[in-house]
């Protein structure tokens, strides 16, 4: 690193507004910040004294969140933005940043030969969906851009590792799924984006292929439709048509035709999976709850099913 760069990060740490910006190659750990120091801060429950140093650091942190180990990645960058974020230790401007750099990292046309990128960016801006739900700091067509860029990326989703012993986490659909409940749960976001949300779930309830969900996809899909059906924005004709498509067996012409391929099974097998989680979830609720709009279409689906 040149004594140019090593000079701008030395003012960094008087003002971290300045500082992401500086190292054009951010590094993981971040050069400010030695492993041991990263540890101590770990260990203090992610706490610093120095508010401007904590904001350079959640900003050198996003560098880790590609890194292939997964101790750096998760342990260290996911968990400590997400405690930061959590705790209210940071600025607007860095979380207006942390928006900014990974809504580019979830767009990112770049290869991506590890495949850790994009899922841990989605999961991150979950967190800052969360925060700005909370209290709020996104203009609404930030809040929107950030909601097209998650259904995108769930469309999208065409690598299906979850956890893979050595390296970790990927999990690019439970992560999108993570971030659209965050934005579900929003009650800025209108029925319009609502739809939005939950059509772009559908196209990842049944994955391509013959993949089966073994990594509680079916689960974290599930539960922003059951939250979308709790706003009560959407009519009851909506769900019945949303959730009958996804129970239909075409392109098959029956769902006897499933026990003779593998993609078959694999469609029958995380059909199954959404369905009962809704219906598991649903259980208790009442006619005059807003979520029970879904309990006739779910019954019927399960129905239907071998």
């Amino acid at each position: 690193m040149s004594n140019t760069i090593r000079f701008l990060l030395g003012l960094c740490l008087t003002s971290a507004a300045h500082c992401y910006a500086a190292d054009p190659q951010p590094s993981c750990p971040p050069v400010a910040f030695p492993v041991t120091e990263i540890k101590v801060i770990k260990a203090s429950g992610w706490q610093m004294a120095d508010a401007e140093r904590r904001q350079l650091f959640a900003l050198g942190l996003q560098a880790c969140l590609s890194d292939p180990d997964p101790e750096l990645r998760d342990g260290v960058a996911f968990e400590g933005l997400s405690a930061m974020m959590r705790e209210k230790l940071l600025s607007t401007d860095t979380l207006t940043r942390i928006y900014q750099d990974q809504l580019m990292q979830l767009g990112s046309t770049t290869d991506d030969p590890t495949g850790f990128a994009k899922p841990f960016a989605a999961l991150v801006l979950a967190e800052v969906a969360r925060a700005d739900r909370l209290q709020p700091f996104l203009s609404a067509r930030q809040r929107n851009t950030l909601l097209e860029a998650a259904t995108g990326y769930l469309r999208g989703v065409g690598d299906y590792r979850g956890f893979t012993p050595g390296e970790g986490w990927r999990h690019g659909v439970a992560h999108a799924a993570d971030l659209l409940l965050q934005l579900t749960l929003n009650p800025a976001v209108d029925a319009k984006q609502l739809e939005s949300i939950v059509q772009s779930i559908g196209i990842q309830v049944v994955p391509t292929g013959a993949h089966f969900y073994i990594y509680g996809e079916s689960d974290r899909l599930a539960r922003p439709v059951l939250f979308a059906a709790r706003r009560g924005l959407l009519v009851a004709q909506d769900w019945n048509n949303f959730l009958g498509a996804l129970a239909s067996p075409l392109p098959m012409t029956s769902w006897g035709e499933a026990f003779k391929t593998q993609e078959g099974l694999a469609r029958l097998h995380n059909t199954r999976a959404f369905f009962r989680t809704l219906a598991l979830a649903l259980q208790g609720a009442n006619d005059a709850s807003k979520e029970s709009v879904l309990i006739k279409p779910v019954a019927a689906a399960l129905a239907q099913l071998p």
